[in-house]
């Protein structure tokens, strides 16, 4: 017969272990302070190939561990390459049984964005850490909905803007913060390329296509960065040059925004032509970078002949591992979800601009 004492304590274990959930768990083995966290791409396309899977293997505080692919010929040649364990390899059936694996840390969710706030919130369900590209997602609702996913289940979530982790970008924001050159009067961003491809997501608005929320957010978030405001009002116009391919979105979009105290942002973003300019007119002097977001390395010079090239190694290590080490040590991150919901705010409005052709207010 089992006495009182015995039957207590099994009832107490009994219970931790059902309030103990499953997205907890992860957390909890967290504690235990892992030298490296394990981070799964979700989504195995060309960012995630060619960029992410190389810059993780050039981190200090976070290694590639797992992979979500809907793809079983990518799943092999990934677990091959990249000599990941059978158990960290998912699809997107079974991923949500990610929250059972401790090896897991992070869920990188890199897919078209119309599926962006599913995922973070199924992984943040499953208790893992989240770190989404950009565009953050389609709407703010559902920018919202990510963060208070999040919030729920105590995890992090970063959003992918590499380029405020870059030194020369975060160069200029403390020039911005210090008055270097005066108050900010004037912000001139403009990014773009020529995209070939005739059937993308890019392409198709149920997927979160058109260049706005995409290469978009390169110029809005450089502008949002630079003044160091959130814009009050936005007047924008959509365009393109292929109607044929760009039947459902825009191919380029200009749009000016205007901020707080009088500052103004002219803004262009385009799949239709190579763009990659930041310049910003102050009170006592001007500061630009040219490229402001390229891959390869960042380029500018201030209107008193400062030059502004410092290397960095990889820009999307420097980015992960930035991100990491706030999971770790439980601090700020740089980027987090709030910095993306400000974005898509901008975007809702920049399309409202578009459709009711003229100024609106944010």
């Amino acid at each position: 017969m089992i006495n009182r004492r015995k039957f207590l304590q099994q009832t107490a274990t009994t219970a931790a272990g059902v309030i103990i959930s499953q997205a907890s768990f992860s957390n909890i083995l967290l504690q235990k302070k892992k030298e490296k966290l394990g981070v799964a791409l979700v989504g195995l396309g060309y960012y995630s190939t060619d960029l992410l899977a190389p810059a993780l293997q050039l981190t200090k505080h976070c290694y590639l561990a797992g992979v979500v692919t809907g793809t079983p010929s990518k799943a092999e040649s990934w677990k091959k390459k990249y000599n990941l364990n059978d158990k960290n390899i998912y699809n997107y059936q079974n991923f949500d049984s990610i929250a059972n694996n401790p090896d897991i840390d992070v869920v990188y969710v890199v897919l078209p964005p119309s599926i962006h706030a599913d995922y973070t919130l199924r992984a943040a369900k499953a208790g893992k850490h989240v770190w989404c590209e950009k565009p953050m997602a389609v709407t703010e609702a559902e920018c919202k909905s990510m963060i208070d996913a999040c919030e729920k289940n105590k995890v992090k979530l970063a959003i992918g803007y590499r380029m405020q982790h870059e030194p020369n970008t975060q160069r200029i924001i403390q020039f911005r913060k210090d008055l270097v050159y005066g108050k900010v009067l004037k912000v001139e961003a403009k990014a773009g390329y020529f995209d070939p491809r005739t059937d993308h997501w890019k392409q198709k608005k149920s997927m979160g296509g058109g260049v706005m929320g995409d290469m978009g957010v390169y110029p809005l978030n450089a502008a949002r960065y630079s003044v160091g405001l959130e814009p009050i009002a936005v007047t924008a116009h959509a365009s393109t040059t292929r109607p044929e391919i760009y039947k459902e979105v825009e191919e380029t979009m200009k749009f000016d925004l205007e901020f707080p105290g009088g500052a103004t942002a002219a803004c262009e973003a385009s799949f239709g032509k190579g763009m990659n300019d930041l310049l910003v007119t102050c009170s006592k002097g001007w500061y630009k970078l040219s490229p402001f977001q390229a891959y390869n390395g960042i380029d500018g010079e201030t209107s008193d002949g400062i030059r502004l090239n410092a290397p960095i190694n990889n820009e999307q290590a420097k980015q992960m591992d930035d991100d990491a080490l706030a999971i770790m040590n439980n601090t700020a991150l740089i980027a987090p979800g709030e910095e993306g919901l400000k974005d898509i705010r901008v975007v809702e409005a920049v399309y409202r601009s578009v459709v009711q052709k003229k100024r609106v207010t944010i």
